[in-house]
């Protein structure tokens, strides 16, 4: 087998077995720790061990029903998998009823045993990774709704603390779904202005007929069906935030008339010759770069200018990869709660689709795939390497369906990039290091795609 391996203890008074089981398990690209009593084994045993206890029923001093009693204290999320005699089949298949993994007679097969804790170490680094995305989402967010750790995300925070309470107009760049509205909605609870209203305008939802009237309302009469004053967003919002969504997306006639209330603080309503004096901050969104004059079109430059005077970028999700996993977890735990589920575990087949996947709708398009995992109507299939596909994956293992996909996702990678190892691991989003250790795992040599390129 060709997955991922790691930690296994492997517990037996039986000298003989012990070396047996230290080679098989080396072969097999395990790493074994031995132990010639229950008790030893212990003291290496916490709850952030990463493999599975392997164990003898029969033993002196501890055995190992109670071996189990003592690791399920510790965490009972760690699987242990019992070796039984002829004479111990009751007990163990007790001992499964209440948590052990699994139990294997004697004598056994090896490969019945490998297969065994192929899947019980899969089943060990899903508790362990559902468990650190929790710790990380506490950790990033805390009251803040700007989850990240990547350095991005970091510096983002830290700017908004820096500038939220000062007065500048901000404009915010960014793809749809990346979150623009929560970074001005932080501006402004961030602010001494918090007390006052965070109002919301999408200027591209709007029609144009009526997003005069919206943004400097008017008075009564002051058009046909007008029939009381109505005060418009920029007046409701004085002395807090005012947020305009696709600022790229309004009218050029009213353009004009918005860089004038950024110039003079001042409104004046339709159907009135009254100026009204406003104190707010303005906040606009964007998802072109309006600094591009091509991208910017017919939105005016001296506009552009006067919003421009502190630009705050938020990277797509393909930008910050190692950050989804982190969103994922707090949405997932956020929709669990709101459907009265519980938090499911994070399969194999859904971190390969957070991890592979380009996320073009963003957060936005995270959030439902969340929220469609906590409902169960989600179903991620693993793709099978090539000149496997005849292989009836679905009595493998999942960690080796696991590996068959990421060799796959490793060739194609390779393959589109002539094997240009540093283009590859560019796209690919991982370290040399490990990028090289994967393919010694997999067998995979980056010079033959260079040969075939060159064909």
């Amino acid at each position: 087998m060709n997955a991922e391996t790691g930690p296994v203890i492997f517990i037996d008074d039986n000298e003989d077995l012990l070396r047996a089981a230290t080679q098989m398990l080396k072969l097999a690209s395990f790493s074994p720790s031995v132990f010639g009593s229950a008790e030893a084994a212990l003291a290496s045993i916490d709850e952030n061990f990463d493999g599975p206890v392997v164990s003898d029923i029969r033993m002196p001093g501890l055995n190992g029903l109670q071996l189990f009693e003592r690791v399920k204290a510790i965490d009972p999320d760690i699987p242990v998998v019992l070796i039984t005699g002829h004479g111990d089949v009751e007990l163990a298949v007790a001992a499964v009823k209440n948590g052990a993994y699994d139990f294997i007679s004697k004598p056994y097969a090896n490969d019945r045993l490998l297969v065994t804790l192929h899947r019980a170490s899969e089943k060990r680094r899903l508790v362990l990774e559902n468990r650190r995305l929790r710790d990380a989402v506490v950790r990033s967010a805390g009251d803040i709704p700007l989850i990240g750790e990547a350095p991005t995300m970091i510096r983002l925070r830290e700017t908004l603390r820096q500038i939220a309470d000062t007065d500048v107009d901000v404009l915010v760049e960014g793809e749809t779904g990346t979150g623009k509205e929560v970074v001005a909605d932080l501006l402004h609870r961030w602010s001494k202005r918090r007390t006052k209203p965070f109002v919301a305008l999408n200027c591209g939802a709007l029609p144009e007929s009526v997003i005069d009237s919206e943004l400097f309302g008017h008075e009564a009469g002051a058009f046909t069906g007008a029939q009381r004053r109505r005060t418009g967003r920029i007046e409701h919002s004085n002395g807090g935030t005012l947020f305009l969504d696709e600022i790229k997306s309004m009218p050029p006639a009213l353009q004009v008339k918005l860089l004038r209330v950024l110039e003079t603080r001042q409104i004046t309503p339709l159907g009135t010759n009254e100026t009204r004096s406003i104190d707010l901050r303005i906040v606009s969104a964007t998802k072109a770069d309006l600094g591009d004059p091509a991208a910017r079109g017919d939105f005016r430059e001296d506009l552009y200018f006067r919003l421009n005077v502190v630009t705050l970028r938020i990277p797509a999700l393909r930008e910050r990869r190692e950050d989804i996993p982190i969103l994922f977890g707090h949405f997932l735990e956020r929709a669990a709660k709101r459907f009265g589920r519980p938090v499911p575990d994070t399969s194999a087949g859904v971190r390969d689709r957070l991890m592979s996947y380009n996320w073009p709708g963003n957060v936005r398009e995270l959030v439902h795939f969340a929220d469609r995992v906590a409902l169960g109507l989600e179903e991620v299939d693993t793709p099978i390497a090539p000149g496997r596909k005849e292989q009836a994956v679905s009595n493998l293992p999942l960690s080796e369906k696991i590996s068959l996909y990421e060799a796959t996702v490793i060739r194609d990678a390779l393959q589109e990039c002539g094997g240009d190892v540093k283009r590859t691991i560019e796209i690919l989003g991982v370290p040399r290091k490990t990028f090289y250790d994967k393919l010694k795992r997999h067998g995979i040599d980056a010079a033959d795609y260079r040969r075939n390129a060159s064909v």
